[in-house]
C-alpha cells in the first residue's frame, strides 16, 4: 500500500498535470476565438470599403464632386488581397434591381438573392463556393447585415463571411484561409506541451519535497497517537505551528491529557467493581438466603450454596433447568406476581410456600426483582428466598407470650379495680356488723361500688368473648341524635351544652347500632368529664366520598402528648377513677365496622376525635 507522502505527491502531480492541461486547452481555444475575431473584424471593415467604392462607381456621372467616383473597386480589391495573404476571394454582387432613387428595398433584395449569383457578380471572382448555402447566406445578409460560415476547400480551413448593405443594394462576400493561423496555434499547443512534458519531472521532485514537509509534523503527530494507543500519555507535542497542524497537535494533546485522567478514573472504577464484585460474590456465596437468577421461560442461569442447602438440588442439577419450586397452589400467585414485573412494577417481600427436591413444602418470604438490559427490556428474574418456617415459630410463641402478658396485665388490673370497691365494701359491712345498724348513706355508697365492679366485670367481658353482630344500615345522625338525648341531662347538670352540625345527606353506615352507641357514649362521657367548668362539646357528622366522618370535640383539660399513643391499652387513662377499657373497647368497635378512630389533644384546649366509617352508596 502506498504512503501516504507517496500518495500526496501522486496527487499534487496530478493536479499539476490537470492545470497545465486546462492552461494548453483554454490557451488553445482563446487564440482561436481570438482570430476568428480578429479575421472577422478585417473581413467586416474591408467589405465595408469595397462597398462603398463600389456604390460610387454605380452612381450617374453628372453628381457633384463630393459622388464623384473614387478608386476602382477591382483596383482595390487587388490591393487588399495583396495586403493580406489570407483573403483568397472577394466578392460584390448586385442581388436586386436597382429602382428609383437608386435603391431597392430589403424584400426585393432577399429575392433577387435566390437567383445565379455568378450572372449578378459586380466585382472580384467567386470560385468558392459553399454546396449551395451562399443564397441563402446572401439573402440573410441583406436582412441582418453579416453571415459567417466555416467550410472547407482544397484541403484548407476557410472562413467564408456575406455582408449586406441594403442602402447601395450590394453584398460582398469574402473568403479567408484560416489553416495557416491554424497551423500556428498547433505549434504553440505543441511547444506549451512539450515545455509540458519536460517541467513534469522538476514538478514531480517539488510536490515531492513539499508532500514531505507536510507528512513530516504528521509523522511526529503519528508517533504520538502511537503512544497514546500504547498507554503512555505524559510526552507532549511540541506546538509550534498556527495551522491546523498545529491545531491538530493541540487537540492530540488534550485527548492524551484526558485519556491519562479517565484511564486512571478507569483504572480506579475497575479496581472498586472489582472489589465489590468480590463481596457480593462473598455475600452470595455466604448469606443463608437462597438466590436464584431465572431467565424469562423460567430456565435458572445462577443458584447460591444457599439454595442448594435450602432446596436440596445442587448447582449442576438446577442451572439450565426449569425447577418445580412453586407448588401447584401458588402458581397463580406467581404468574400474577410475573405480570406485574413485566409490567414494571416493583414487588415487595411476599410470603408464600416453596417444594423442597423431596417434595416436602415450607414456608417462605420471596423478594423478586426485574433484571433489565441497557434499553431497559427486561432479561431475567432475581429472587431471594428466606426460609420462615423457625420465625414463624418464633412469633406464634411471642404472641403466645404477649397473649399471656396481655392477660397477666387484664387480670392484674382487674384484680386491682375489683379489690378496691371490695375493700370498700367489706368495711361498712364490719362497721354495720359492730353497729348493728343500717346506714341510708353507706347503703348507697356500697350499691355504687358494686354497679363500678358490675361495670368493670362487663367490660372486661366484652373483651374476653365478643358477641356475634349483625350489621344492618342505618343513619349515623338519628344514631348520634339518640345518644344526646341520653346524655343531655347529664351534660346540663354539668353546664354544658351539645352543638351539632350534621349534612342534609344521608350518612348512611352498615354497623351494629348498640355498638356504635356505646362507642359514642364512651367519647361523650370523656368529654363531659374532661370539661369540670363547663363549655360547649361540638359534634359534627360530614359526608366525603366512600367515607362518614363524625367528629367530637371538646374545649377541656386535654390530654399529654406522650399519653396520647397509650390509649386504647389496659387501664391506661388520663382520669383518676377510669380503667381505659372504654377506649380500648371503643377502638375493638371501630375496627370491627372496618372504620378508624384518631384521637388528637392539646393541654389546656381540649381533644378532638376523629371516627371514620365506610359509607354505603
Amino acid at each position: 500500500m502506498l504512503s501516504f507522502k507517496i500518495r500526496l505527491t501522486l496527487i499534487l502531480s496530478a493536479v499539476v498535470m490537470i492545470f497545465q492541461t486546462l492552461t494548453v486547452i483554454v490557451n488553445d481555444y482563446a487564440m482561436r476565438v481570438n482570430l476568428k475575431r480578429e479575421v472577422q473584424e478585417l473581413m467586416h471593415n474591408i467589405s465595408a470599403s469595397v462597398s462603398e467604392h463600389a456604390a460610387r462607381q454605380m452612381r450617374p456621372a453628372g453628381g457633384t464632386d463630393e459622388d464623384s467616383p473614387g478608386l476602382d473597386p477591382a483596383a482595390l480589391i487587388q490591393e487588399f488581397q495583396s495586403l493580406h495573404r489570407n483573403i483568397m476571394e472577394i466578392a460584390v454582387f448586385r442581388p436586386a434591381e436597382e429602382g428609383g432613387a437608386g435603391s431597392s428595398s430589403a424584400q426585393e433584395a432577399g429575392n433577387a438573392a435566390s437567383q445565379e449569383l455568378t450572372g449578378r457578380l459586380l466585382y472580384g471572382s467567386y470560385d468558392i463556393h459553399a454546396s449551395g448555402t451562399d443564397s441563402a447566406d446572401l439573402a440573410e445578409a441583406m436582412r441582418s447585415g453579416e453571415v459567417y460560415r466555416s467550410l472547407r476547400s482544397g484541403g484548407k480551413t476557410l472562413l467564408a463571411g456575406t455582408f449586406g448593405f441594403p442602402e447601395s443594394g450590394l453584398a460582398v462576400r469574402i473568403a479567408a484561409d484560416l489553416s495557416p493561423m491554424y497551423g500556428m496555434i498547433r505549434e504553440t499547443r505543441n511547444y506549451q506541451i512539450s515545455l509540458s512534458v519536460l517541467l513534469l519531472p522538476a514538478a514531480v521532485a517539488i510536490n515531492y519535497g513539499l508532500a514531505y514537509v507536510l507528512i513530516r509534523p504528521l509523522r511526529q503527530i503519528l508517533g504520538k497517537v502511537d503512544e497514546v494507543a500504547s498507554g503512555r500519555f505524559d510526552t507532549p507535542l511540541a506546538v509550534n505551528r498556527k495551522d491546523e497542524t498545529g491545531q491538530l497537535a493541540e487537540r492530540i494533546n488534550a485527548m492524551a491529557k484526558n485519556l491519562d485522567v479517565y484511564t486512571a478514573k478507569l483504572k480506579k472504577a475497575f479496581e472498586e467493581n472489582r472489589s465489590m464484585k468480590e463481596h457480593l460474590e462473598s455475600i452470595i456465596h455466604h448469606t443463608t438466603d437462597a438466590i436464584h437468577i431465572e431467565d424469562v421461560n423460567g430456565v435458572l442461569i445462577r443458584v447460591n450454596p444457599a439454595f442448594e442447602q435450602m432446596f436440596g438440588w445442587s448447582e449442576e442439577e438446577a442451572i439450565g433447568r426449569s425447577l418445580p419450586i412453586v407448588p401447584e397452589s401458588g402458581m397463580k400467585e406467581e404468574l400474577e406476581a410475573r405480570e406485574a414485573l413485566l409490567a414494571g412494577q416493583m414487588l415487595p417481600a411476599r410470603e408464600t410456600i416453596r417444594r423442597r427436591k423431596d417434595g416436602s413444602c415450607f414456608e417462605v418470604s420471596v423478594t423478586t426483582s426485574a433484571i433489565r438490559d441497557r434499553n431497559g427490556v427486561i432479561q431475567a428474574f432475581a429472587s431471594i428466598t428466606r426460609d420462615m418456617t423457625n420465625r414463624n415459630k418464633m412469633d406464634e410463641l411471642l404472641r403466645r407470650a404477649e397473649k399471656l402478658n396481655t392477660v397477666g396485665q387484664l387480670a392484674a388490673g382487674v384484680a386491682h379495680e375489683i379489690r378496691n370497691p371490695l375493700t370498700t365494701l367489706r368495711g361498712f359491712l364490719q362497721l354495720q356488723q359492730q353497729t348493728n345498724k343500717l346506714n341510708q348513706r353507706h347503703i348507697d355508697i356500697m350499691l355504687s361500688e358494686l354497679d363500678r365492679i358490675n361495670l368493670i366485670v362487663s367490660e372486661f367481658l366484652i373483651l374476653a368473648k365478643p358477641q356475634a353482630t349483625k350489621f344492618r344500615i342505618q343513619d349515623v345522625r338519628f344514631i348520634l341524635g339518640d345518644v344526646i338525648s341520653l346524655l343531655d341531662s347529664q351534660a346540663h347538670l354539668c353546664n354544658i351544652v351539645f352543638t351539632t352540625s350534621f349534612d342534609s345527606e344521608p350518612c348512611e353506615v352498615a354497623c351494629e347500632e348498640n355498638h356504635l352507641k356505646q362507642v359514642f357514649i364512651n367519647v361523650l362521657k370523656n368529654a363531659i368529664e374532661a370539661m369540670p367548668k363547663g363549655g360547649e362539646i361540638e359534634i359534627e357528622a360530614r359526608k366525603q366520598p366512600g367515607w362518614i366522618v363524625i367528629t367530637i370535640r371538646d374545649h377541656g383539660v386535654g390530654i399529654p402528648e406522650d399519653m396520647i399513643p397509650k390509649l386504647g391499652d389496659p387501664f391506661v387513662t388520663s382520669k383518676e377513677s377510669g380503667t381505659g377499657l372504654g377506649i380500648m373497647i371503643s377502638q375493638r368497635i371501630i375496627q370491627s365496622h372496618q372504620g378508624t378512630m384518631e384521637i388528637r389533644s392539646t393541654v389546656g384546649k381540649g381533644t378532638t376525635v376523629t371516627i371514620n366509617l365506610p359509607a354505603v352508596e
